[in-house]
């Protein structure tokens, strides 16, 4: 009996032991710098992982990937949310995420223009009906896009544009065009909503932004009338994943996170705290979201080899727009 009780005894202290030492770690959560979460939601992950998690912000996600990779050794975080099926295969091929884990799908989003629609009523001018027409003249400098070395944003659209034309040929003089329409690309995604953009927060100069299809669901004016729409032909739809990441300090803490996100309230959350689609489909949309926000008409480019692509696609769009890497 005696030694039962021994037994049992180290047993348990093994087990507070290591539960103490996961408390101490914490879990950490590195993410893109669009995340959002509510304090409702940082208490309930905290019941979930234990009292230290904490969030770390790295950038778009471009320029999350590339932290991830440098710092894959001796990672910055336990745990990646944010990475997308853009950047995906080079966190799979740098072995960022552990070798026991994979990247577990949490939402999504449709990749779309979106216009500010007073300055088109109050410049007699025709909303576009696919996002082609922006090199015609009548649209010269009012559009806005992301660097696709460092946007996830960018990178979805580039990605569209190679599945939008026959050739690759005729996809480049495209983009000349573009460009030569006097389109501006700004680094990533907030700094051409939010600063960029007239139709949002920063009331900038240009009417035209690249962003997502369940933007115009917050950009409503006093009496509840849309400010903005999306145009939801030949979107890029983004996956976004999470993955417990190599060499990370508390892997277990890391999987109950993971297994948080897909829980309802987590994915209840999703629409309000960052314009994305739950990839939980049993939930629930808020209701504007039904009036401003619905999903891509269509979607493109999703069957491309983006891994194999990337890095000539890549080259051939900073010669056209004279953009470094």
């Amino acid at each position: 009996m005696k030694r039962t009780f021994a037994a049992i005894t180290l047993a348990l202290s093994l087990g507070l032991t290591s539960c103490t030492n996961n408390e101490v770690a914490g879990v950490t959560l590195v993410a893109h710098d669009s995340f959002v979460m509510s304090e409702e939601l940082i208490a309930e992950a905290k019941t979930a992982t234990g009292p230290n998690f904490k969030i770390v912000k790295a950038g778009d996600v471009g320029e999350m990937t590339g932290k991830l990779v440098l710092t894959k050794d001796a990672p910055i975080g336990d745990v990646v949310f944010g990475i997308d099926n853009t950047f995906s295969s080079v966190i799979e091929a740098n072995e960022v995420i552990g070798a026991s884990s994979e990247l577990v799908p949490i939402a999504f989003a449709d990749i779309c223009f979106n216009v500010d629609i007073n300055y088109f009523k109050e410049n007699n001018l025709v909303i576009p009906n696919h996002w082609k027409d922006l090199t015609k003249p009548e649209y010269k400098d009012l559009t806005v896009i992301q660097n696709p070395n460092l946007s996830s944003t960018g990178l979805g659209f580039l990605v569209s544009t190679f599945a939008a034309f026959p050739t690759e040929v005729q996809t480049i003089k495209w983009w000349s065009a573009f460009k030569n329409n006097g389109v501006k690309i700004a680094a990533g995604w907030e700094d051409a909503y939010y600063t960029d953009f007239s139709g949002s927060a920063g009331k900038g100069d240009y009417p035209v932004v690249l962003s997502y299809s369940s933007s115009p669901a917050d950009e409503v004016d006093e009496q509840g009338n849309a400010k903005t729409a999306a145009l939801r032909k030949d979107c890029f739809r983004q996956t976004e994943y999470a993955g417990v990441l190599r060499n990370a300090k508390n892997a277990a803490g890391a999987e109950a996170l993971i297994k948080f996100m897909l829980g309802k309230s987590f994915q209840e959350a999703l629409p309000g705290a960052m314009y994305v689609y739950p990839i939980d489909k049993t939930v629930k949309l808020p209701e504007s979201w039904s009036l401003r926000a619905p999903e891509a008409t269509s979607t493109i480019g999703g069957d491309l080899d983006i891994a194999k692509n990337r890095a000539a696609w890549l080259a051939q769009y900073n010669k056209v727009f004279d953009v470094a890497p």
